[in-house]
């Protein structure tokens, strides 16, 4: 029997598509950003004797081997999601693709644990799938948002979800903390073993917890003939999606935007702790709890600057963000000690959750409430993230390489911030439009 469609703004369907962001950022913190780059170093520096590993044929650091097979991981997510969001929206199947890119990633993630070290093709190969997983499960997870609530709620429901999801992850991520500080009491060999397990216990977080979102979002099915020419005209409803968004000046105004300070946002979110310790020489302990701490306050942030948009709308609350980020990429320059370092930390996570929620809630908004096509929007939303990553981080590091400083390259990252500011300025977003 099918369970009929739920009415828009019902409050479970909403905190069961929030509870997706606890699901899949308890993987992007503790085992992407916190604790397999930490392993993945030790046991490969252990394996093959040094930084330096041979992989099909070539020898090369291990850190730009793992750093080409997450650039990859994203790339496949742009090529995949583009072919296949214009086929959830013609046949509703929405909710099948993030299952599936969800299973993915969660199966990838527990993999991990038989990565030894010797055996890095599945190193790089695994973290490759789960990254897709992530990502690609992300966009047809944002295209649910407007279709379960109407365009006034989007940006208080945007930072509900972001809130969710930095909050359950931060759970997850101390208590692995504690189990690695605290191996014997849990019957492991050493830290390297407590690890390992940690990467099952995510994967079963992430696979059991989004349950709660598939069992409450539904979507309207529609008869699909399944054919050779299946992908043909999946592109086909894409590259209509992309004429439209050609035509309103506000649509790839506003992605344009999103483009150049997701290149300042994700570089900064992926450099921050190595920053730390390269620059300042602070301990892995600490970036830790930094890395905590910017959690903690990103909670705070996304509900302040929501709060804001409610009040001052959306144009309004992004372009006092990029003004702070402009403040803290430049002040990344100066900072000298670890006191400003912690502070600078705080101000990153305020504006970090703010802005990842407003930049979902403001697209959320543009695309047009006649429209059956949201994954199709939501793909170029993400995939303008995640080639906005690849690029940022490349100029990141080319910057790094030539001056020997990342000192230097945060002040790339302020170029980015600033012409977003810019472009921002002088766009009027749908709601301003609106209003006037």
């Amino acid at each position: 029997m099918t369970r009929p469609i739920l009415p828009v703004n019902s409050p479970k369907v909403i905190n069961a598509w929030c509870s997706y962001d606890i699901a899949n950022s308890a993987y992007i913190l503790s085992v992407n950003t916190v604790l397999y780059p930490i392993f993945y170093q030790q046991v490969t520096q252990k394996a093959f004797g040094s930084e330096m590993v041979t992989f099909m044929g070539l020898n090369i650091r291990n850190t730009v081997l793992y750093e080409y097979a997450i650039a990859l991981g994203y790339f496949l997510v742009i090529i995949m999601t583009l072919s296949l969001s214009g086929i959830a929206d013609m046949g509703g199947y929405r909710k099948r693709f993030m299952q599936f890119f969800t299973t993915l990633g969660s199966f990838a993630c527990m993999g991990l644990f038989f990565f030894t070290g010797e055996n890095i093709g599945l190193g790089l190969f695994l973290p490759m799938l789960a990254v897709l997983g992530f990502a690609g499960s992300l966009v047809y997870y944002n295209s649910f948002l407007p279709i379960i609530a109407t365009p006034d709620r989007h940006d208080r429901i945007s930072a509900k979800g972001f809130s969710f999801g930095y909050a359950g992850s931060m759970i997850l991520l101390i208590f692995n903390i504690f189990s690695l500080q605290e191996y014997q009491f849990f019957g492991f060999s050493d830290s390297l073993e407590a690890i390992r397990f940690s990467f099952i216990e995510v994967g079963i977080w992430w696979l059991l917890v989004s349950q709660i979102a598939f069992y409450y979002l539904r979507e309207e099915r529609k008869v699909v003939h399944w054919d050779v020419t299946i992908f043909t005209r999946g592109f086909h409803e894409v590259f209509k999606v992309f004429g439209y968004i050609k035509k309103h000046k506000t649509m790839h105004r506003f992605l344009l935007s999103f483009f150049f300070f997701s290149m300042g946002v994700q570089t900064v979110i992926i450099v921050a702790s190595l920053f730390g310790k390269a620059e300042l020489g602070i301990s892995d302990t600490m970036l830790i709890m930094t890395i905590l701490i910017i959690q903690a306050v990103a909670i705070l942030g996304a509900f302040i600057f929501g709060k804001v948009s409610t009040r001052f709308g959306n144009k309004t609350s992004l372009l006092w963000m990029l003004a702070i980020w402009v403040f803290i990429c430049f002040s990344a320059y100066i900072v000298h000690n670890e006191l400003q370092f912690y502070f600078l930390s705080a101000l990153v996570g305020l504006v970090m959750g703010g802005i990842q929620s407003q930049a979902r809630s403001t697209w959320s908004k543009l695309i047009p409430s006649e429209t059956g096509e949201t994954a199709s929007y939501f793909s170029f939303y993400d995939s303008t993230e995640k080639l906005a990553i690849v690029i940022g981080m490349l100029g990141f590091g080319i910057i790094e390489q030539i001056t020997g400083s990342m000192r230097n390259s945060t002040l790339l990252l302020s170029l980015f911030f600033i012409v977003s500011f810019l472009i921002i300025a002088f766009t009027k977003l749908k709601k301003e439009e609106a209003a006037g």
